[in-house]
């Protein structure tokens, strides 16, 4: 079992930045992905199905990123892959949404790495909010 806790959240001015957190814990994987999602107000009611990925990193240091994170947001991990950062430069009010963390127990090819039904634990997620 892994457990995820997200933090960093909050609210922003549009061109702003932020940063947030993952604290991963538990029965760890040598190989593994990270990855961040995010859910946008409008997608509420979707849940898991309305998630969008956002970026992705796994043990081999290899990213992923969307492409309106692309340039913008950076993905960080530790080499243990204990934690993991997502680093929002410039953002927008389009970013308006919850962001989650997720984590996956092995592998990932390039092409699933941004896709919901890869990765198997997730964090609650925390609120980024950006005003105009």
């Amino acid at each position: 079992q892994v457990h995820l806790a997200e933090s960093g959240g909050g609210s922003v001015q549009s061109g702003g930045s932020l940063t947030l957190s993952c604290a991963v814990s538990g029965n760890l994987f040598h190989r593994y992905c990270l990855a961040w999602f995010r859910l946008a107000p409008e997608k509420a009611r979707e849940d898991e199905k309305g998630r969008e990925g956002v970026a992705s990193v796994c043990n081999d240091g290899m990213t992923t990123y969307s492409d309106s994170a692309e340039g913008r947001f950076t993905i960080l991990k530790d080499a243990a892959g204990s934690s993991s950062q997502l680093q929002m430069d410039n953002l927008h009010v389009e970013d308006t949404a919850l962001y989650y963390c997720a984590y996956w127990p092995g592998s990932l090819g390039p092409s699933i790495r941004l896709l919901t039904s890869s990765y198997k634990w997730w964090g609650q997620g925390t609120q980024v909010t950006v005003s105009a």
